[in-house]
Parts: C-alpha cells; structure tokens; sequence
C-alpha cells in the first residue's frame, strides 16, 4: 500500500517536471507545463522557415546565375553549385560537433546565425556596392574579379552559417520533446514532419517569391528581403528563450567511443563470460549516466570493453579506457551500425541533387509562359518539389501513420528504415521520368534546330519535380528520425549532421561521377555532357542513375533487415524506440 501512494506520488512528479536531464533558461529542473512541447517549437520552426527561404532563395537559382551572370559553362557551373552544396551539408558534421561538446544547441544556433547573416549582407554589398557589382550596367561578358570574390566570400559564410544552424537548429527542437513521457513522445514522432512542412513552407517562397523578384525586379532586391527575414527571424528566436528546454554540452561525444574501442583491444584475448549480466554496468540510481542501453548480441568483440578482469579494483573500474559499461559499448554499436545505413543512402542523395542542378536548367530551355506577360522563373518549378514533399508529409502524418499503427501495432507505423527505403523507390521512379522527359526534349531540339525546345511546355518537368518531392516526404524525414534517435544521447546534434552529410557527400559525388562520366564518354567520342544541353544527352546519365540507384536498394534492403534499433532500458519497461515492443521486462 506504502509503495503504491510512493509510485502515485512519483508519477505526478514526473507529470509535473521534466526529469531528463535538461534544464529551463535559469538552470533549473523545467516545468513540464510551461516549456517544452509545440510552445518551444513554434519559436524553432521560424527561424528554420527564414533560413530555408534562403538557402533554397539561393541555391535553387545559383547555376542560373552561374552561367549567365558569371559566364561559366554548364559543366562547370554544375561542379561549383554541387562543391558548394557539398560544403554547406558537410559543414554540420563540425558545427553538430562543437554543439554536442562544447558551446550547447541554442548558442551554436544563436552563433551559426548571426554568420548566416553576415554572409547575406556580404552578398548583399556584392550586388548593391557600385565597386562590388559584376560591371557597371547590364550583363557583361568578363565580370569583374573582386565580385567573384565577395560573392564566394558570401555564400561560404552561409554554408558556415549553415553549419552550425542546421543540427543545432533541429536536434534543440526535438530536444524540447521528453522521450520518457507518453506523450511527448508521440509529439516529438509528428515533430518531424511538421519541421519539414515548415521547411517546405520555406522552400516554396523561396523558389518562388524569391527568385520571381530575382528574376523580374533585381537580385539585390531579393538580398534584401532576405537579410531581414533573417534578423527578423533570429529575434524571434531570441524571444522564445523562457520556453526552451535546454541540455548542457558533454564534451567530446567521440571520447567514449574511443574509450570502448581501445579497452576493447586491450583485453581482446580475455574470455566472454558466460552471462551478459556479468558485464560491467553502472546503477540505474546514477543518474549522471542518463539513459542506460540493454546488451546486445552483435559487435560482440567490443563486449570486452565492459569484461571485469580479476582482481580490478575500483580505481581500475574507474578508468575509462580500461573499463567501459555495457551502455557505453551499445552505444559504440550503435555508431558502427550506422555505417552502412549511411552508405547506401548515397545514391538517394545523388538523384536528389539533380533537382537542383540539371533539372533547373532543362527549365531554362522550355517554354515558360504562362500568360502573354507572366513568365515563370526557372528555378520556380523547383517549387513542385517542395509541393510533392508537403503533400507527402501530410498524408503521412494524418493518414497512413494512423492507419499503419493500427495494422502493425508500431508507434510509428512502420518502421523508420522502413520509411526510407520507399523513398529510394520514387527516387529510381524520378530518374526513370527524367531521362524519358529529357528524351523528348531532344527529340524536339532534331525536328526543330533553330526554336529548339521553347515549343515544349516547363510543366513537362512537372512530373520528375513531383516525384522526387514524394520521395523526400519518405527519406529525407526518415533519415532526421533516424539519425537524431539512433544515436547515444549525447551526440545528436552530431546525429542530425550525419543525415545532412549524407547530402553533402552526394553532391561531391555527383560532382565527381559528372567529371568520370564526362572523360570516359569523351573517350568514346562524344561526351553526355556538352557546352549546353542540346549538346548534351543528360537522358543516358539519368539512367545511369536510376540503375544504380535500383541497384543499391537491393543491398539497402539486405543492411535494413539485419539492423538492431537502439534498446532502451528504463525502471520498469525498455523503449526500443517503439520497435520491439512496449512492454520488455528490465533486466537486474
């Protein structure tokens, strides 16, 4: 009876504060009331909307740029908007780092956006400073060399900026999510979606709005705006500081595993004990440790990390880098496992960088009017993308996850690899469509050389932007919600820069197959990549594409089905993220 009104008592507690270890704005335990939930993330979705109204502001119309204001070819101007997108998507993985150990979510956030903004300003000067412009009017053959050198200078602090933005930005929101609540963790699973919405929000003006006034009024024009959304947006960041939950940095999150790796090595010729439980494990009452993991059966020569040896004394058991605990070693697996998801994620993300780069241009090629006065800038079509992926993302949320619980009894309806792996298929499906699009683009161009494809409507390209939309709602999230809960505890931020880098490597990737396909195919006497695409055949490189992409799902499957998910043990019950089941005993 005793024990029952202690457990009551604990549980509304529990309900009333929030004990995960994350503190409110004055360093105290937060009220659960008060902070956290949608409250806090409401003030997160804005500032991510102004920062995707930016970079897609940008990045979407960068090669349009490229070739016609700074007069490089299509090839190369296709390299620079792709060693660029790589950098901005791989500048996470420092900027996740310095969060996780060092400065904390909401200052790495708070620092990543005041550069962001510098770097809009710096672009800004480039177009509005007389000395800084291309030339003096119009669009001159030779721009001057100092506005190539102020307009790099500019979008490399954005992609800086980006880099400490992006998984600081997304891990803080989620973090405003307890993980040990029924229902917020029910809240942080929608979280995902409706941060993409917003982000989609973002990427629709930008590519729209944005590059409309690019396009009809002046560039400039659009620097402006976009420089004071963002320190708009940062004040209003600012302003949600009494709401936010915040997690003191750790240190280092890669000393650990380390740690486990080198006092593997060092007892590697020790026995298994014949039991797991007599593995090395802290008490759950330490409450330094946070959450504790179960033992698995995989990896298991790190298991020796966490081995007792004979006649250890405590100050051994002390040493990190001879002992580690059985939490520490999962936690070691955990990162290893991850290896392979992220690899064969790769060819996703090179299809998707297509979207940005070739399919941009083939718009430039078509016939783009809509009315006798209204013409759709050709980055604007990339708007279907991100109407694709917010119709993808609703439906998901409020009807196959839904109904997908209900079938299969998971939290999450299926389960996230699960998730990614369809959109890899409509990534294949989008590349199919592309090449067979591009196909009849030039099967235009030969019937008629001097009007070329301006016969041809933009809105044939409707349906390889759609698609590839479809396919982030189902990847993209997917690997947010991957990476973020995957990861120890103590690294996501850095989790969330590993889903960016898997982006970032694309794009160098597809900057680097570009340049193999270009010289093998000059080799056999015409390369598929031109001075411009008529002189291209960009339909063969999208096959290449959607075969190789076809080709890797086989082998994404294989890894997904023998993944273990993370396996939480709590007082009572273990959460394995809502994948093995709700009710696992704990073991002693």
């Amino acid at each position: 009876m005793e024990q029952a009104k202690k457990q009551d008592s604990r549980g509304v507690d529990e309900e009333k504060w929030v004990y995960d270890s994350s503190l409110d704005h004055k360093g105290r335990i937060p009220l659960r009331a008060s902070t956290g939930a949608w409250k806090a993330s409401l003030f997160i979705i804005a500032i991510e909307f102004s920062e995707r109204l930016s970079y897609f502001g940008l990045a979407t119309s960068l090669i349009i740029y490229l070739t016609k204001v700074m007069h490089e070819d299509l090839k190369t101007a296709a390299k620079s908007v792709n060693y660029w997108s790589g950098v901005t998507t791989l500048m996470p993985l420092l900027g996740g780092f310095v969060a996780d150990a060092y400065l904390g979510r909401f200052s790495t956030v708070l620092v990543s956006s005041v550069i962001y903004l510098l770097g809009l300003l710096v672009l800004t000067m480039s177009r509005v400073v007389p000395a800084l412009k291309p030339c003096d009017v119009g669009i001159c053959q030779n721009p001057r060399r100092i506005h190539d050198v102020f307009f790099f200078l500019a979008i490399y602090l954005i992609s800086i900026g980006t880099g400490g933005h992006k998984p600081s930005l997304e891990s803080f929101g989620a973090d405003q999510f307890d993980d040990d609540h029924p229902g917020e963790r029910k809240k942080k699973m929608s979280f995902f979606n409706w941060w993409n919405f917003g982000l989609c929000c973002g990427l629709l003006l930008g590519v729209t709005i944005i590059v409309y006034i690019q396009d009809h009024i002046s560039w400039a024009a659009a620097d402006v705006i976009l420089t004071a959304v963002m320190a708009f947006t940062i004040l209003i960041f600012c302003s949600g500081r009494p709401f936010y939950r915040f997690r003191k940095p750790t240190g280092s999150p890669l000393t650990p595993l380390l740690q486990v790796l080198v006092a593997a090595i060092a007892k590697r010729n020790l026995p298994y004990p014949s039991e797991p439980d007599q593995l090395y494990e802290v008490p759950k009452s330490d409450q330094a440790q946070g959450r504790l993991l179960f033992h698995t059966e995989k990896l298991k020569f790190l298991d020796k990390a966490a081995i007792i040896e004979d006649g250890q004394d405590s100050a051994e058991k002390q040493n990190p880098w001879r002992l580690a605990t059985v939490t520490k070693v999962e936690e070691m697996k955990l990162v290893v496992n991850m290896i392979p998801i992220w690899l064969t994620t790769l060819p996703f993300g090179i299809c998707v960088a297509q979207a940005s780069t070739f399919f941009i241009k083939q718009g430039t090629t078509l016939d783009r009017k809509i009315t006798h006065d209204f013409m759709i800038p050709p980055a604007s079509i990339y708007a279907l993308a991100a109407i694709g992926m917010i119709i993808s993302v609703t439906i998901y949320d409020k009807l196959l996850e839904p109904f997908l619980r209900q079938v299969t009894g998971h939290e999450r309806g299926i389960k996230v690899l699960q998730r990614i792996g369809i959109g890899m298929i409509f990534s294949v499906l989008t590349m199919v469509v592309a090449a067979l699009v591009e196909r009849k683009r030039l099967n235009v161009v030969e019937r008629n050389p001097l009007e070329g494809s301006l016969s041809m409507s933009v809105f044939w390209l409707a349906p390889q932007f759609l698609i590839i939309g479809i396919g982030d709602g189902f990847t993209l999230v997917g690997l947010q919600e991957y990476f973020y809960d995957q990861v120890p505890d103590s690294m996501r931020s850095l989790g969330i820069a590993l889903y960016l880098s898997v982006i970032g490597a694309a794009n160098f990737l597809s900057s680097l197959l570009i340049t193999l396909v270009d010289h093998l195919t000059e080799k056999g006497g015409k390369s598929w990549f031109g001075k411009d695409l008529n002189t291209s055949r960009l339909d063969y490189f999208y096959w290449l594409l959607a075969g190789m992409t076809a080709g890797n799902i086989c082998i994404y499957a294989f890894v997904a089905s023998r993944y273990s998910y993370k396996n939480v043990r709590k007082t009572t019950v273990a959460v394995a993220d809502c994948y093995e089941g709700d009710h696992i005993e704990a073991m002693a």
